[in-house]
C-alpha cells in the first residue's frame, strides 16, 4: 500500500489545490437539505450528470418530504426511471420521507447517527449531507476519493473507512471541510481510472503514484 504523505507535504498538497479552485462545489442540484438528501441517495451507482436530469423536474414539483409523499411512488419511478436501480431507490425515497416526517419532525437532521437510520442512506451519504449542506468537515470516500488517495499517499487505507480516518487524521485542519470535493473532483476530472491526466496535476510534484503518465 502507498506510504501516508507526510504533514508538511499535505499542507502544500491541499494549499495547491485551494489555489486552483479556492470554492470547490459539489455537482448534485438540490435546492434545500431534503432534495439534497435524496439526489445523493439516487446517485448510488449513478452518474451526477444523469442525477440531475432526472430530478430536475422532479425537485420543481417535489421539494419537501410531504411533498414527496403526495407525489407517490409510481409517478417518482417514472421521474427516475433513467438511473439504475430506480424501483428500489424509488421505496426508500418515500419511507425515508415518511420517517423525516415521523421522527424528525420533516426536517432533515444534522447528526450522522440520525441520517443512517434512514432508508438507502449510508455513511457515504450522510456524510456528503453533513458536508455539503451542515459545513461539517465530514468526508464521504467514493470510488474516486479512494483511488486519489491510494494513488498519491494523501490519504492510503485498505478500504473507505480507513481512507476517511486517513483523510481527518491527516488533513490539516483548515483544509478539512473543503477536502472532499477538492479529492472527489480530482479524481473524477484529472486521476482518472484507466489513464490519469499527470501532466497537467496540480499535485503531481508531490504524488507518489509510480506510474505517472506523460
Amino acid at each position: 500500500m502507498t506510504p501516508q504523505l507526510p504533514y508538511s507535504v499535505l499542507k502544500q498538497v491541499f494549499a495547491r489545490f485551494a489555489e486552483v479552485e479556492p470554492e470547490p462545489k459539489g455537482e448534485l442540484e438540490h435546492v434545500n437539505a431534503f432534495t439534497l438528501l435524496v439526489a445523493v441517495a439516487l446517485s448510488a451507482q449513478a452518474t451526477d450528470v444523469g442525477v440531475n436530469k432526472a430530478t430536475r423536474k422532479l425537485f420543481q414539483i417535489a421539494d419537501t418530504p410531504q411533498k414527496m409523499l403526495d407525489l407517490g411512488e409510481d409517478a417518482l419511478i417514472e421521474h427516475i426511471k433513467t438511473i439504475g436501480l430506480f424501483r428500489n431507490k424509488a421505496k426508500n425515497v418515500i419511507k425515508l420521507s415518511r420517517l423525516l416526517i415521523d421522527n424528525f419532525g420533516g426536517e432533515v437532521p444534522s447528526s450522522r447517527a440520525a441520517l443512517v437510520t434512514l432508508p438507502g442512506v449510508g455513511r457515504k451519504t450522510a456524510n456528503v449531507v453533513l458536508s455539503m449542506w451542515f459545513h461539517h468537515p465530514a468526508q464521504a470516500v467514493d470510488t474516486h476519493i479512494f483511488r486519489v488517495g491510494n494513488r498519491s499517499g494523501i490519504c492510503p487505507g485498505r478500504d473507505e473507512t480507513a481512507v476517511e480516518r486517513a483523510i481527518e487524521d491527516n488533513v490539516p485542519v483548515e483544509y478539512q471541510h473543503h477536502a472532499h470535493h477538492w479529492l472527489i473532483l480530482h479524481g473524477r476530472y484529472i486521476c482518472v481510472a484507466r489513464k490519469p491526466k499527470c501532466g497537467i496535476c496540480p499535485i503531481r510534484d508531490w504524488c507518489l503514484y509510480p506510474e505517472k503518465t506523460a
